[in-house]
């Protein structure tokens, strides 16, 4: 067995391990909470709610479970999955190692939209939180685009069009809240803004899992052409890859699954920095193999962090932007550390 061999294998059998692993990460995430929940129980309780068993459970611990937790982990999950995906994406598509998810100014439009749903009252209650946050990403993302001059021009112009436009937004928002906000709307927005999984409900988490799914689908397809990014766009053209067509429809997968994360949970950080450095470690360059590892590695990295931020304090949940920073911060800066002569 050659060398390339052994090392499919390996990463063969590291995918493996993730797509085995994540349910059981799911149900003790499921099993963990205020309220204490045997893994046994949880299990039973979960796999009620599926159809797949009719087991006689207490009332209110199988409702704790399936209606409440087991909804929880699988946002937790699609949304650490759909983070990292997209910071693996931007990284390879704008060939720069600090691109992330937010780069592009989606989360702080985000931001601006979902406040201005919470304080000014926009929509006259038609509107939800979530579309708000959700028009106000596309907007923020139309913006960019047009201030770096559409899709043709270089990454480097993209780049800076994206950390304008998230200074912009950022502004905006700070301004809403010091005018518009009391202490206790403050409070509420800065716990939202911080990134939050509480009242996830199971309509918001089968739809950001459809939308995570499918952009993962669309990014496998594309994955032999983000191989052809990494020797630059030139190259890229004359080995057949249809630059700008690849670079639109990427860019948008991105886009709305980002859109839709922060808008179901608030802006959450270097989950989308992180993970793709980490997997690139692992996994090399190759994005057919270092997509599915990537993603898996978000989705366990998010549960492990949602469990965190409920357990570190007592009868307290953090946000869990606080405990993806708390972690991440460190373990990038051993990445930088560990390639500092590269």
């Amino acid at each position: 067995m050659t060398s390339k061999s052994v090392f499919y294998w390996q990463i063969g059998l590291i995918i493996s391990c993730g797509i085995l692993s994540l349910p059981v990460m799911m149900t003790l995430a499921a099993a963990t909470g205020d309220i204490p929940v045997s893994f046994a129980t949880a299990f039973r309780a979960i796999t009620n709610g599926l159809g797949l068993t009719h087991f006689d459970l207490p009332a209110v611990e199988a409702g704790i479970v399936w209606q409440y937790r087991m909804s929880r982990a699988l946002m937790a999950a699609s949304c650490g999955g759909g983070l990292a995906l997209c910071g693996l994406v931007l990284q390879s598509l704008l060939r720069n190692s600090l691109a992330d998810p937010y780069l592009l100014g989606i989360s702080a439009g985000a931001s601006t939209g979902a406040v201005s749903v919470m304080l000014l009252g926009i929509g006259s209650g038609s509107i939800t939180t979530g579309v708000g946050a959700f028009i106000g990403a596309c907007t923020a993302f139309m913006l960019i685009i047009l201030l770096s001059g559409g899709m043709r021009v270089n990454s480097a112009r993209i780049i800076l069009a994206g950390i304008a436009g998230t200074q912009l937004f950022n502004a905006l928002t700070s301004y809403i809240v010091s005018t518009a906000a009391n202490a206790e709307q403050s409070r509420g927005v800065m716990f939202w803004l911080l990134g939050s999984l509480s009242g996830v409900r199971w309509a918001d988490a089968l739809l950001c899992f459809a939308v995570v799914i499918i952009g993962l689908l669309i990014v496998v397809c594309y994955s032999r052409s983000l191989d052809t990014f990494n020797v630059g766009m030139e190259v890229s053209s004359t080995l057949g890859t249809r630059v700008l067509q690849v670079r639109v429809i990427l860019l948008l997968t991105t886009a709305l699954i980002t859109a839709v994360i922060v808008s179901a949970i608030g802006a959450v950080g270097f989950v989308g920095l992180v993970i793709p450095h980490i997997t690139r470690m692992i996994a090399g360059h190759r994005h057919l193999l270092t997509i599915p590892v990537a993603f898996l590695a978000g989705c366990h990295f998010m549960i492990l962090a949602d469990l965190l931020s409920r357990t570190l304090i007592n009868h307290q949940v953090l946000p869990i932007g606080v405990v993806t920073a708390l972690v991440g911060a460190p373990v990038f800066a051993m990445i930088l550390y560990h390639n500092r002569e590269k």
